[in-house]
């Protein structure tokens, strides 16, 4: 019985012992966070070390705003190509698929019609009686001259020779449209077909014919693009589209890799604004690679203006109750938490548009110190 009280005496000891331990603990605890007013809080050396808390300064930098928008890549309309036919006909060879690359001057397919015989026909046979007209004209003239003949016949050889030379020059134009040389033409080499050629060097966008299909002179056989010289299409608002000018930077990103940025130069504002309420801006493509291709979808930041602003590091501004704050460095290990409005965030700096009166300011783990103040608050 004895044992039993005396264990039990022990433990309530020990116990007393560790409850006072603890509450002193606490209060140690409570002593390295002392808050000298209500927007004020001092720190010892040891939580300033152990926070990664830095002081730096409030200073002027050379900060510019900048306007985000979307747009796509897209092709000027100069290395955009539909090809068609100068007279129709039938398919009679091709073999393209969407995607292909092809070089300029390579056939793209073959075309056959009687037409292009009967074309043929009228331009040689055009050039022999040219021939003939320019002999009678020779004739007539030599004659005119000695009035051994009339002059209307005379008129009538120069006429004749004059139409003859314009039906020859008309028809060989014509057989040039095919692609056919009229110089090499003769009644040897005569041929029911003719080949279409690649305008462009790019690659087939668009297939809108097969072999066998008739065409006419209206239809679109084939689409090529040269994406040599991409350029960026962008969608502006009009509250907007008053902010940019020609030459100004754009930085673009896309979705698929946002981490890679491309350069875009302002090139062109459309002076109009839509149904929607929107402007077109067309913009050069500095640098572009395999992964940019027509229809891609850009986000792009448009830089507006350069100017001295008064900044610090996005790690010195921390939010709370949707304010945003700073800390000053008072001394002494004292932090003041002081509103700030804040302005364009750019290259990890935040401007400060309401600069309050200090020099030295926390610019790293700010957030370390409001935990810390707050937390004292809720123990107090």
């Amino acid at each position: 019985m004895k044992q039993a009280i005396i264990l039990a005496s022990f433990l309530t000891i020990f116990s007393c012992s560790c409850t006072s331990e603890k509450k002193e603990q606490q209060e140690e605890v409570k002593k390295t966070v002392v808050k000298t007013d209500a927007d004020q809080v001092q720190l010892s050396p040891e939580q300033i070390k152990n926070s990664g808390i830095e002081i730096g300064v409030l200073g002027k930098k050379e900060m510019h705003t900048t306007l985000k928008v979307n747009g796509v890549i897209d092709v000027p309309p100069e290395n955009i190509v539909s090809v068609s036919i100068p007279l129709g006909g039938y398919v009679k060879k091709m073999s393209l698929i969407p995607g292909m690359r092809v070089a300029k001057g390579s056939v793209l397919a073959t075309i056959e019609d009687q037409q292009y015989i009967q074309l043929q026909q009228d331009y040689l046979t055009a050039k022999s009686r040219l021939k003939f007209a320019e002999a009678d004209y020779n004739r007539q003239k030599g004659l005119n001259a000695t009035k051994a003949t009339s002059d209307k016949l005379f008129q009538q050889a120069e006429s004749e020779f004059s139409n003859q030379k314009i039906l020859v020059r008309s028809l060989a134009e014509k057989i040039r449209l095919t692609g056919l040389n009229p110089s090499q033409l003769n009644e040897t080499n005569i041929s029911r077909s003719i080949n279409i050629y690649a305008p462009i060097s790019g690659y087939i966008t668009k297939v809108n014919v097969n072999p066998g299909k008739y065409v006419t002179s209206s239809d679109v056989l084939f689409e090529l693009i040269n994406p040599g010289a991409l350029h960026v299409n962008l969608t502006v608002f009009e509250n907007d589209a008053s902010k940019l000018k020609e030459g100004q930077k754009i930085i673009c990103t896309t979705n698929k890799h946002p981490e890679k940025k491309y350069l875009a130069i302002i090139h062109l504002i459309t002076p109009n604004i839509g149904e929607d309420r929107t402007t077109s801006v067309h913009c050069d493509l500095k640098d572009n690679d395999k992964d940019l291709l027509p229809g891609t979808f850009m986000n792009a930041a448009i830089e507006l203006n350069n100017s001295s602003v008064n900044a610090v590091p996005e790690a010195a501004v921390v939010k709370w109750e949707n304010k945003d704050y700073i800390f000053s460095a008072e001394g002494a290990d004292k932090f003041k938490m002081i509103r700030v409005e804040t302005g364009v965030i750019n290259n990890g700096f935040v401007e400060i548009k309401s600069a309050p009166d200090v020099k030295s300011v926390v610019v790293k783990n700010a957030y370390a110190i409001l935990m810390k103040m707050k937390n004292s608050e809720e123990e107090g």
